[in-house]
């Protein structure tokens, strides 16, 4: 049978079987007439306790989860596509006789199409998780619209019964359930093949992958690493902390020993050695584990897999995806029958984008960046650009306050009541895509791991073992691609205080990844949470909120074996 190969890697749906991801597509249709309404429960069906075993109802959510579907805009299609789209098209004519590796291969195709889901990577929901809790973002948008996201992640008034928490719990485990079904199928199969080794290098980075994304944001959670053949089988206990990483580890060991070093062109965006190794050096920060983090981040550096060539002002721009220093990226495409699909694409771009009328309907407006994170840029340093798209509000703010967004030269305009100053760039999309396809950008790729975010890994491990030296030189890497050829700015530091290096280290994170994956979570390991959040007006923010409540839900359902998180 022959079945395209984008089919598989980009959606996870195989022709003939039954739909396991049966996604309704939303899409802001026309921000400056719709308000969208708060939803008490936005989450997913759900099937077992720890999780549902088959998630049948992944329709795509607004802002506090509500599942009200919008209209898809009609396409115009006038400019050329963009590189990204040109590459998926070569991908486009591949069949299912091309295809190399194993017999797994459609599954684990069905993972990273999950992977790209609202809930976990691509939504308000793993934005807000993710991001919205730091000092660096915030909800954005309209007071209105989504102020229940706001007042639980901004304000930090967590609700175990909130429907954006519900969700995100129930998509980490639904893909574990899925690796460890694959898994099972595998321990069956006396004669793996390598190929079929390579897939359960893909599957048990993807378990790592949401075991990561559960102990950071839960704590102790219902450790499952086997098949679930009746719901009461998942009705277990929460493990600790340690043994959710022994897994983690456990996988990521294996999945390092069996991924390629590289994959061909047709390939691009699966996983790899490094992907894993870098995935295994952030489980390692998370732990303050350095002498571990340090093994890691070096052997990916030392690899000479990746490098810093390509310019910073490019990274994020559509001409950017898959370029030298991706570890990891998720493939997100749209095509002229499929303009704006989360089928073969995704929200990220529209959640972030403009929220504005007309020509300037990019999206939600949602997570965008603060003051604060505005301020703490260097003078002078380009990322600054490159971090904040710059807008003004229609008949309140003068055209000429801002400068003009590179590197299409536009002054995007957005409703009058949008309370953000900072809507994210690295969300901003190619106006000339914008024309050929939706204003949804539905096409841009999601970056999970970055190869500067492993340098400063590298860096801080250095700095905490106290081999200054090389904690200096891997810090000097960073800054220099962002100086490029301009000397008179971001000059090298070289300080031999231990003290003095260690912050310039979590600066530089700050400005580097900022508006990414994470800040929070930095804030919670360095032990500076409540000091910073506090500082920055976020005064809600107790130790407490360093992890979320445990889904009522699924407290209720498990009668007794599940106990809430301290204080809730």
């Amino acid at each position: 049978m022959a079945v395209m190969l984008s089919v598989f890697l980009l959606t996870g749906s195989i022709p003939g079987t039954a739909a396991e991801e049966n996604t309704e597509e939303i899409e802001m249709s026309d921000a400056s007439e719709t308000d969208y309404t708060e939803a008490a429960d936005g989450s997913t069906e759900e099937d077992t306790s720890a999780g549902n075993t088959e998630n049948t109802d992944d329709t795509q959510q607004n802002t506090d989860g509500n599942t009200e579907e919008k209209s898809q805009e009609e396409p115009e299609q006038e400019a050329d596509c963009a590189d990204d789209t040109a590459d998926q098209t070569e991908i486009l004519e591949q069949t299912e006789d091309d295809l190399t590796g194993g017999t797994y291969e459609t599954q684990v195709f069905n993972m990273y199409a999950k992977l790209r889901g609202f809930h976990l990577t691509s939504g308000n929901t793993a934005l807000a998780i993710h991001g919205m809790r730091s000092e660096d973002a915030e909800k954005g948008s309209t007071l209105s619209d989504g102020a229940a996201t706001g007042k639980m992640f901004d304000d930090f008034e967590y609700l175990a019964s909130n429907g954006m928490i519900k969700s995100y719990w129930n998509d980490n485990y639904s893909l574990i359930h899925k690796v460890n079904d694959l898994l099972d199928e595998m321990s069956q199969n006396p004669s793996l093949t390598e190929g079929d080794l390579v897939n359960k290098g893909e599957a048990l980075f993807v378990r790592a992958f949401c075991y990561f994304n559960l102990v950071r944001a839960f704590g102790e959670v219902p450790l499952i690493d086997f098949k679930v053949y009746d719901a009461a089988e998942a009705n277990v206990p929460k493990s600790s902390v340690a043994k959710i990483y022994e897994l983690i580890d456990s996988d990521l060991t294996e999945a390092e020993n069996s991924l390629p070093r590289t994959w061909e062109q047709l390939y691009v965006g699966r996983l790899t050695w490094g992907a894993a190794r870098s995935l295994h050096a952030r489980t390692y920060m998370m732990r303050n584990d350095w002498g571990n983090m340090k093994a890691a981040a070096e052997e990916v550096i030392n690899s000479g897999l990746y490098n810093l060539k390509t310019p910073y002002e490019d990274i994020f721009r559509e001409k950017g995806e898959n370029c030298s220093e991706s570890v990891f990226e998720l493939q997100c495409t749209a095509t002229e029958s499929q303009p704006g699909s989360n089928d073969i694409g995704s929200q990220f771009a529209s959640v972030q984008g403009v929220r504005g009328a007309g020509e300037w309907n990019l999206g939600w407006g949602q997570h965008t960046a603060t003051q604060e994170l505005a301020d703490a840029f260097e003078e002078g340093d380009p990322r600054k650009d490159e971090t904040l798209l710059y807008f003004i509000r229609n008949g309140k703010d003068d055209p000429e306050s801002i400068p003009a967004n590179k590197p299409y030269g536009e002054k995007p305009i957005s409703n009058a009541d949008v309370i953000a100053k900072y809507f994210n760039k690295k969300a901003y999309t190619d106006p000339a895509m914008r024309l050929k396809f939706t204003k949804g950008g539905y096409w841009v790729n999601i970056r999970l791991i970055r190869y500067a975010d492993v340098v400063l890994m590298a860096s801080e491990a250095a700095c905490e073992l106290g081999d200054l030296s090389s904690a200096r030189n891997y810090l000097e890497m960073v800054r220099a691609r962002a100086r490029g050829n301009n000397i008179g700015i971001l000059p090298e530091v070289t300080t031999n205080n231990q003290n003095e290096l260690r912050e310039a280290i979590r600066h530089e994170r700050r400005v580097e990844l900022g508006m990414e994956f994470d800040r929070f979570y930095d804030l919670v390991r360095w032990g500076i949470a409540k000091e910073v959040l506090h500082a920055a007006g976020k005064t809600g923010y107790q130790d407490r909120h360093a992890l979320l409540p445990i889904p009522q839900d699924e407290i209720d359902k498990s009668n007794g074996v599940l106990v809430q998180n301290p204080n809730y």
